[in-house]
Parts: C-alpha cells; structure tokens; sequence
C-alpha cells in the first residue's frame, strides 16, 4: 500500500515550468544529474571534421546498443549526422575536461574542434568520422532516426533528438582490469547544473534484491 503524507514537516519550492521557477538560476539541470557527455564527432559531406560535447546524451538500448543526444537548436553535429547518416560519440574522462569545454565554443563552419583542442584523431574501422585517440573509448554510430522534439500539446521545441545505433566499439586496453572495465581508473566526467562539472569517483556497489 501507499501512503501519501498530508501532514508533512517538509517543506518545498514547487512551480509550474511554463510560469517560471522563481530562483536566480533555472534549477532543471541542477537537479536531472549528474548526466553523461556526449562527445560527438562528424565529418560533413565535404570532409571538415566536426566535435561537440552535448550535455543531453544517455544510452537507450543494449541489445543491439543504441545512444542518443539532444541538439539544441540546429548545430553543425546535426547537420553532419542528417547529410551521412553517422558520428562517433566518443568517452570523456576527467582527464580530458579542459579539452571538452574548448570543443563547446561557437566555432564557425569548417573549423575542426578537434584541431583547435589540440586533439589526435584516429580514423574510425566503420564510419567517416574519426574517433579521438584520447577518449578512453569511442562507439562508431550508425543514424537510426532524428525526432524533433515537441511538447505536451505538440509544438516545436528546436530541440532534436539524434538516436544511433552502435555499430563499432573502442576500449582503451588500460582501462580493462580482469576482464571488465576499471571504471574508477575511468573517472569519467558528468555534467551538473550550472557550469558544474562531476568526476565519477566515488563509486560503491549495490545489488538488486532477489523476491
């Protein structure tokens, strides 16, 4: 059975979306975190290499593996990835978190983020797009749909949703201990609200409950 408290000593800060939150910031990604970065590499139609971090970026499936991630607004990513129909979402570490936040500017069409953060990319076994060298792994993607996203009552919202599935997978051998990856050693970054940044370090195990 489920109880609802009526007479609760907790107190909160509740506000409907479309009326404003009412604090100094949007508290939205503050709270939905810490979430994974998609660090999304293309190459466009012409051969210039595109690479952008994307905060809105998760696994959906595992069998057979697909990722997604959310462009706001259209950006060059989307529109690589609309034109070949693949990217590479390749794993940001801690290590590399100076290096993400340079591939986050505004970077005209044609210039490489790649180049610009002073990253080594390595040519992809399936796809176009290279994969960086860097990344403790990479997951060569095959485009499976793109969904503009609406709301509740159907309007557009400029956001786009990029779903691939992965086609061709690569682990840093240094980060794979007695046949499983060493995700400590890993120390990926996460995304928090604000210009809040995660290392994933503290890490604990739990099993699921047997009934």
């Amino acid at each position: 059975m489920t109880e609802i408290a009526t007479n609760s000593v907790f107190k909160f800060h509740s506000y409907t979306p479309s009326e404003g939150h009412g604090l100094k910031y949007n508290p939205f990604k503050a709270l939905v975190t810490p979430r994974p970065i998609g660090w999304i590499s293309t190459v466009s139609p012409d051969g210039a290499v595109n690479l952008a971090p994307y905060s809105y970026f998760n696994a959906l499936c595992d069998n057979p593996p697909i990722l997604m991630f959310s462009s706001h607004t259209r950006k060059h990513s989307l529109e690589n990835i609309e034109a070949t129909g693949e990217f590479v979402h390749n794993v940001c570490s801690a290590a590399l978190a100076e290096e993400m936040n340079t591939t986050s500017a505004n970077y005209p069409a044609g210039v490489s983020e790649m180049a610009e953060a002073g990253l080594e990319g390595l040519a992809s076994d399936v796809v176009a797009a290279p994969r960086l060298a860097a990344a403790p792994a990479s997951f060569e993607c095959k485009l499976v749909e793109i969904k503009e996203l609406r709301d509740a009552s159907g309007q557009a919202t400029a956001c786009w949703m990029v779903i691939g599935e992965v086609v061709r997978a690569h682990i840093n051998m240094d980060f794979i201990r007695d046949g499983i990856v060493d995700e400590r050693a890993l120390s990926l970054l996460g995304r928090l609200g604000y210009f809040n940044y995660a290392a994933v370090d503290d890490i604990f195990e739990m099993k699921r409950p047997k009934l």
